[in-house]
């Protein structure tokens, strides 16, 4: 799937999430962090990568994969180095209304990786049914 960069997105993005979690018969439980997972990306993805150019787009793609869903998520921005990222957890970032989002994906999926040539960052995360 390809979309704009458009915040609008965001619920059609969410819809599928949900919907390859229920084809993987997921509890409630992975559903969720499936589609939060998906969701804080991909807004990501929109905000941080593409900086709202609706020129540039955001590709999704579920895979299945046994027990695992495979999502990837590409945008077609400059990248970012990860190590860079501030501890989320260090008590001068606690009150932060952001820099998160990575924390929340690694915490919500079984694999977070990153991967950046000169097109975007693509984001792998894996989920897999208990």
């Amino acid at each position: 799937m390809v979309i704009p960069s458009s915040l609008d997105q965001i619920e059609v993005v969410e819809s599928l999430a949900e919907k390859a979690a229920d084809v993987m018969h997921f509890n409630d439980d992975e559903k969720d962090s499936l589609a939060i997972a998906v969701t804080e990306a991909v807004n990501n993805a929109i905000i941080h990568g593409n900086k709202l150019d609706k020129n540039k787009k955001v590709h999704v793609r579920f895979a299945f994969e046994g027990k695992k869903i495979i999502v990837t998520i590409k945008d077609e921005g400059q990248g970012f180095d990860p190590e860079s990222l501030t501890d989320p957890l260090a008590p001068e970032n606690l009150l932060k209304e952001s820099g998160r989002g990575i924390f929340i994906l690694k915490s919500l999926m079984d694999e977070v990786e990153f991967s950046f040539n000169s097109s975007g960052t693509i984001l792998k995360m894996v989920k897999s049914k208990k």
